[in-house]
């Protein structure tokens, strides 16, 4: 267990590298004046003026230059993320609100594909080839082909606009979280399904769920007391792969139902050249995903006997 989180470890440090580099190399290789961006985001696209630009400019120096990148990383190193170009507030400050709203919707979208996918491919596993396995089969291809912007955008004229059930977009009540949510639910159920599926049917061909029936059992007790932990471990190692997906949907997914979360604050930040503010929530979301990998890691050594003889 100790080498592994050693491992991981290690790893953020190599994320917080390559993110803050890459971001900052990007962000300079944007078409565009930069300070017009900024001024058009402090005072308003109808205020640009020359000398509204030239008050950002002095203020800012070169924000995209190599001191300013030395700069932020000697920051980054004290747990300073610097202060937007935008606003003027600390980094830190803004992606901790933001986190938030991100964390809510991303821990929605878990829970409901862990409630919709599993109890599926647990069901379609019992009975493989049967008609309920070739529906989930066909039901998870098609919610895995669909874009998580096309979904998201079906989900609001079919619920919100044409039946009128639940808000199109907004933020401040449960009822704003539940299309976003399910979104980004319904891509993760689609793979979680399968998958729940393959591991149930390798456990029903395995010597060890023959010998639990060989000695009594029922199926359904086989499964409960055996097969549960056996295919927990596959679906947390999926959940765990799937955090970059999960991350790029958010993006998408924020945007489009106007959620206050850290994917739609990176979309404003590029597009208003907001250098420390992408290069901070660049890093947090890289991070985010060492972690989340780090905690399935944990989880599977303790679920699978085998890494826990090791």
């Amino acid at each position: 267990m100790i080498p592994a989180l050693g491992w991981r470890l290690a790893q953020a440090g190599m994320v917080a590298v390559l993110v803050a580099i890459l971001s900052f190399l990007m962000m300079r290789a944007l078409p565009g004046d930069m300070v017009m961006r900024i001024a058009g985001a402090r005072f308003g696209y109808d205020n640009i003026t020359a000398q509204n630009a030239e008050i950002v400019r002095a203020q800012l120096g070169d924000p995209a230059g190599v001191g300013a990148f030395l700069g932020w990383f000697a920051g980054l190193v004290r747990g300073d993320l610097g202060v937007s170009l935008v606003s003027g507030l600390p980094v830190s400050a803004e992606i901790g609100h933001q986190l938030g709203a991100t964390a809510t919707l991303a821990g929605m979208a878990i829970v409901l594909s862990l409630l919709i996918g599993p109890p599926l491919g647990l069901l379609a596993g019992l009975r493989p080839g049967g008609a309920f396995d070739r529906l989930t089969l066909l039901l998870a291809a098609s919610l895995k082909a669909t874009p998580q912007f096309l979904l998201g955008l079906v989900l609001i004229v079919v619920v919100a606009i044409a039946l009128g059930l639940l808000p199109a977009a907004g933020h401040g009540a449960p009822q704003h979280l539940i299309l976003p949510a399910l979104t980004l639910a319904l891509g993760l159920a689609a793979a979680s399904t399968r998958i729940t599926r393959e591991a149930l049917v390798q456990a029903r061909g395995s010597d060890w769920w023959r010998f639990a029936r060989w000695k009594g059992l029922s199926e359904g007790q086989v499964l409960r007391r055996h097969g549960l932990r056996h295919v927990a471990v596959p679906v947390l190692t999926l959940m765990a792969t799937q955090f970059v997906a999960l991350m790029e949907g958010v993006v998408v997914v924020e945007t489009i139902f106007g959620w206050p979360g850290i994917g739609h604050a990176l979309v404003h930040a590029v597009f208003h050249r907001d250098v420390p503010m992408v290069q901070g929530t660049a890093l947090v979301m890289g991070l985010g995903f060492v972690l989340v990998n780090a905690l399935a890691d944990i989880a599977v050594r303790l679920l699978d006997p085998r890494e826990v003889r090791r």
